[in-house]
């Protein structure tokens, strides 16, 4: 399956990431230069919604850590929404739902 990012700078320089697809080795590259695109100095706050990803490996894992990493350093704050409870289980396992801010599916 392919991977479908739209990335979009809110009227209050936030910034909404929706990503949709599958987050594997195959697709993480193309996600990694989207998320580098964006400017975390100006975009404090940035929020990913991830309620279209159908699977993600550790590939995945490792761009939302490195884009997370850069919007902390750069003063902000990192979001990810729309979490399927697989998902959401697979941050938990890694300790990283409480690290990065987690909201899971409605």
């Amino acid at each position: 399956m392919d991977l479908t990012v739209n990335i979009t700078i809110q009227e209050d320089n936030s910034v909404l990431g929706v990503i949709s697809g599958e987050i594997d080795a195959y697709t993480a590259p193309k996600l990694r230069e989207q998320l580098l695109a964006i400017d975390t100095k100006s975009a404090k706050k940035a929020v990913l919604d991830l309620a279209d990803v159908g699977y993600m490996d550790s590939t995945g894992i490792g761009v939302i850590v490195a884009f997370y990493k850069s919007v902390i350093a750069d003063g902000g704050d990192l979001t990810l929404i729309g979490l399927s409870p697989r998902l959401k289980r697979l941050f938990d396992i890694t300790g990283l739902s409480g690290i990065i801010h987690v909201e899971e599916e409605a």
